[in-house]
């Protein structure tokens, strides 16, 4: 793209301007964030970031071996239980040994992460696009993406992959520029870490094979390019071998069987497309600022035939691999599970920044105002639609494990073990409490069940369920109510016999 002659998009290109623009990302976002530094693990997807941090606290506490990733819902076993490969949590938990176990500190990881995320998405649309004024307009746009902003302070592995994948990405384009062969070798790297940390990023290996395949159709297979194979590609062994390995553990997961073992009628899945097509797309993964660029996006793409480019069919074909990835995991994403849709970010901010940017070098001077505007009120509108999530009234779960954490965590020593229900996600009770051992829901814990769970070592009974003891004939088994704060009651086990 070639930088059109007027005020803005000269204004964009000038380097204090987007070395300033970068820094106003940062304290932007620091400042959006900064109420919500401190506070707990609450909110949307509460039940993966307890399982992120529960993994995290665990490396921290008991054992740092990476392979050995552990749950609190463990009974008396040792809760190993694989599914991404831990790096994220194990590099936060290794800053606990330098700082301390905190939410804070976790908090604080992610953020910077995002950061960097966001800084790799302006070198990857300068790679792509060779036009710094459109780089800079994506990175700010994607910046205020409301879903990236409400996650990039949550414990979640995503986070991490999305990084690493976009980093990718911009070493490869960066390659594709000046073929020094370390920017390839830094691609693969990146790109097998973020497969590492989230299995759906496996998808950006697409890019380099279609560039090899076009290269092969050309000039055939030679030297260079099976050198140029292994370099991007002998890191994938690592992604392949570890999710080789744990996959067939993964018991019952609807995100490996996918469209395969669809239990949702027609309906509920037209219901889902439409959801995720008028409101989380505008809404949440672009914001609704951001949307006039991303539809003059694909208006341009056409109008100047920019379809052309070489560059186009290996994103293209990303774009291709993970929209299927969408249809097949759609009955697993349903209408609610927007971080799955993290591989689209890249994708998405493309069209923005080129769309944006063209718009910039419109004639017209109102469109050039108007765009201008759209850009200044991201900050503004990704703010107001996203503030509810942090609402502590509201931390979708039973409020009083967050209003009582302290005094249900004293208790009882934490190195005991408890049964603890009810709880659907077998996660956020668990980490409120910061104990482990066995948990249930929808009240079926049988007696048969306690007394066996005592057996095995149980000690104590933390439960938000009313009249559950004595509706399931569970009180021969109580030696006695510790403590009854608000909903939740926390009961000693009688000894085994």
């Amino acid at each position: 793209m070639e930088a059109a002659d007027n005020f803005w998009v000269s204004l964009f290109s000038k380097r204090y301007f987007r070395i300033g623009t970068l820094i106003a990302i940062a304290v932007i976002s620091f400042l959006m964030h900064f109420n919500h530094f401190s506070k707990e693990l609450i909110s949307i997807h509460v039940w993966r970031q307890t399982q992120t941090q529960s993994n995290i606290v665990n490396f921290y506490e008991e054992d740092m071996n990476i392979l050995n990733p552990r749950r609190n819902d463990r009974g008396n076993g040792d809760g190993i239980f694989r599914m991404e490969f831990p790096l994220m949590q194990w590099l936060v938990a290794c800053s606990y040994h330098i700082f301390g176990n905190s939410v804070l500190i976790t908090r604080i990881i992610m953020f910077l992460t995002g950061l960097l995320s966001v800084l790799g998405m302006y070198y990857l649309l300068k790679n792509i696009f060779n036009q710094e004024s459109a780089a800079l307009l994506g990175a700010w746009a994607f910046n205020f993406s409301p879903c990236f902003y409400y996650y990039t302070i949550n414990p979640l592995p995503d986070n991490m992959a999305l990084c690493c994948a976009i980093w990718g990405l911009s070493f490869f384009f960066l390659w594709y520029q000046n073929k020094k062969v370390s920017k390839l070798i830094l691609s693969g790297l990146f790109l097998s870490i973020a497969a590492l940390c989230k299995l759906p990023f496996i998808l950006y290996f697409i890019v380099p094979i279609i560039f090899l395949a076009q290269n092969i159709f050309k000039n055939g297979v030679t030297r260079s390019l099976w050198l140029q194979g292994i370099a991007v590609f002998s890191w994938g062994i690592f992604p392949l071998a570890w999710y080789a390995v744990v996959i067939p553990q993964w018991h019952g997961n609807s995100i490996v069987s996918g469209m395969l073992d669809n239990q949702d009628s027609i309906w509920s899945l037209i219901d889902y497309l439409h959801h995720n097509l008028i409101s989380t797309l505008p809404e949440l993964l672009l914001n609704y600022g951001s949307l006039p660029f991303f539809i003059a996006g694909f208006y341009f793409l056409y109008q100047k035939k920019s379809y052309r480019d070489e560059k186009f069919l290996m994103l293209l074909g990303l774009s291709t691999m993970v929209l299927i990835y969408f249809l097949f995991e759609l009955n697993a994403i349903q209408k609610i599970h927007d971080y799955y849709l993290f591989p689209f970010f890249p994708l998405l901010f493309m069209l923005v920044a080129y769309g944006g940017y063209q718009l910039l070098c419109s004639k017209q001077s109102y469109i050039q105002y108007f765009s201008v505007f759209l850009l200044l009120i991201l900050p503004i509108t990704c703010y107001l639609r996203m503030q509810y999530r942090w609402d502590l009234n509201e931390p979708g779960f039973n409020p009083d494990w967050l209003i009582y954490k302290n005094e249900l965590r004293e208790i009882a020593p934490k190195n005991t073990l408890v049964v603890a229900g009810n709880d659907n996600s077998h996660f956020i009770m668990f980490y409120y409490i910061d104990k482990k051992g066995w948990g249930f829901q929808e009240n079926n814990l049988t007696p048969a069940q306690l007394s066996s769970m005592i057996s095995l070592g149980a000690e104590y009974l933390y439960t938000d369920s009313a009249d559950m003891v004595s509706q399931n004939s569970l009180t021969q088994y109580i030696d006695k109510l510790l403590l009854e704060r608000g909903s939740v009651r926390v009961y000693r086990l009688k000894k085994a016999i």
